[in-house]
């Protein structure tokens, strides 16, 4: 009894000490933000995992009450300043590593998004980059119209059967096909085979919904990675998916791993053939590691992508006006509602990239927070000097929805664009849905459109592609009609990796109401 009350006692006084270690002699100790957020991870763990996703809204209060800058938990702030993005998501000139805690969140601590130091992520993202180039995309272009095409078959089956879509689900199976066959040189076929539903979708939606958990608890990644799909069937079926997708990634990991010694260096056309590259060390050429991978590629290369195609087409479905206005401007290029121009036709099309723009802004990109440590040097922020080694963060939510930037916010407004090249402002540099600098997405726009720095000024955004080409195809060749879907469907209310409505993920159903023939 007496050595079960010094246990108790010593734990006790361990968390008193800490949590004044936190609030009077920590680094942060200056910042500004809540006492509770900056002694205890109470505050988050309430607002993300008991309420759900909803940290966001308490960051945003945290703002308006106390400024720009607030500590929002024991060891991270967040900055509410579009014009210090770039000081946070630094360029080639700085380093910059992930924070600790941010591997555990998607499960796969050995992929590139989640590889901690600059130094390291340099390594593991060099060999992809020539995948990225402009010379890679514009290769992959046929694949894409190829699938542009199959989808609209399906969207006229849709509408002979007078049947509603999903159009997330359409969309996804398009990404999903795209990337699939950009990894491994065959898709998965879900425009063919799973359409309109598709594993692929489900498996990272059961994932994204663990985000906040595993950020807790990192020790349940270990079980989520290795329990078989059978047992994980039967625990719980829509976590299976992700099972059975991680069981077919390591088979094709493996497949990879046994034909790698039959490439010579100009036989590399994949992206996994490049991850074998001779002069990565072993230790970067395990299963597990191109397992990991390939699951990071598969959501990256799927899921933002078509959320924002189906958030794209349910404003211009919204919104007659902006829709004539594209569909006129898109006959300059399309003759005919099936034609196929290319992607750098469209790229020149004005209000298209408009819309385009427009819905990235929308669309948020990744709602979650992503935090960058400056691992050596110490940045200032007004009158507060972060120290070295602080994670900083600043939500794409909080620049895309600026009021200051972008007057009425929650309005689908094309023309800002238009307006804003006007006047020659650089409107487009507050587009951040794909991050900045060293460790962003691995294809990023040149900078006419978004700011990268001088080593991946080449990368174009295989999503910006995909968006251009299945936004132009779907608004030239078919009308659609909404179906039980409304705002509040699109709006974002819950934070679990991509944004979240009130009731589950973003969805778009419509009746494909008319094929138009010319």
């Amino acid at each position: 009894m007496c050595t079960q009350l010094l246990i108790l006692c010593g734990i006790v006084s361990f968390l008193i000490a800490r949590i004044i270690h936190r609030l009077f002699l920590h680094p942060l100790r200056k910042i500004p933000g809540p006492r509770l957020a900056a002694a205890t991870h109470l505050v988050e763990f309430y607002y993300d995992v008991i309420k759900g996703g909803k940290f966001i809204w308490e960051v945003e209060k945290m703002h308006e009450k106390y400024g720009p800058i607030v500590r929002i938990n024991p060891r991270q702030i967040h900055i509410n300043d579009p014009d210090f993005y770039e000081q946070i998501y630094s360029g080639s000139k700085s380093r910059r590593d992930k924070d600790t805690s941010y591997p555990p969140r998607l499960s796969a601590s050995l992929s590139v998004i989640s590889t901690i130091s600059h130094d390291h992520h340099r390594l593991r993202r060099s060999v992809m980059n020539q995948f990225f180039s402009k010379r890679s995309v514009t290769k992959l272009e046929p694949i894409i119209q190829d699938k542009a095409d199959k989808l609209a078959e399906r969207f006229k089956e849709a509408h002979a059967s007078g049947t509603p879509l999903k159009l997330e689900y359409g969309f996804s199976a398009l990404t999903a096909d795209v990337i699939t066959h950009y990894c491994y040189g065959k898709s998965y076929r879900y425009l063919e085979d799973q359409f309109p539903e598709n594993d692929l979708r489900d498996a990272f939606g059961g994932l994204f919904l663990l985000n906040h958990i595993l950020y807790f608890f990192p020790p349940l990644c270990a079980l989520l990675n290795n329990l078989p799909p059978i047992l994980m069937q039967f625990i719980d079926s829509k976590s299976s998916v992700m099972s059975y997708l991680r069981a077919r990634l390591h088979k094709q990991s493996r497949e990879t791993l046994d034909r790698s010694g039959m490439l010579g260096s100009g036989d590399r056309e994949t992206i996994f053939d490049a991850l074998l590259d001779p002069s990565l060390p072993p230790s970067e050429k395990t299963i597990e590691r191109l397992s990991e991978e390939g699951l990071i590629l598969l959501g990256a290369g799927s899921e933002t992508t078509a959320n924002t195609m189906a958030l794209g087409a349910y404003h211009l479905t919204r919104n007659k006006p902006v829709l004539e206005k594209l569909r006129a401007e898109l006959k300059q290029v399309m003759n005919s509602p099936d034609s196929r121009p290319s992607w750098s036709e469209l790229e020149q099309l004005p209000y298209l990239t408009a819309v385009v723009n427009e819905t990235l802004r929308m669309a948020i990109g990744g709602s979650w927070r992503l935090p960058r440590v400056s691992p050596k040097e110490d940045l200032v922020y007004g009158e507060y000097v972060v120290p070295a080694g602080t994670p900083m963060i600043t939500a794409s939510y909080f620049v895309h929805m600026n009021p200051s930037i972008f007057p009425d916010p929650y309005k689908f407004d094309p023309d800002r664009w238009t307006r804003a090249n006007e006047k020659g402002e650089r409107l487009s540099r507050y587009i951040v849905s794909f991050s900045k600098g060293t460790r962003a997405c691995i294809g990023i726009k040149p900078s006419s459109i978004f700011y990268c720095d001088p080593n991946t000024d080449l990368k174009i955004s295989m999503a910006y592609a995909e968006l251009y080409l299945v936004l132009a195809r779907v608004t030239r060749q078919f009308e659609l009609e909404l179906f039980d879907t409304d705002d509040e469907n699109v709006r974002f209310a819950r934070d679990y990796v991509v944004p979240h409505a009130e009731h589950g993920p973003w969805s778009v159903k419509a009746y494909i109401k008319d094929v138009i023939q010319e």
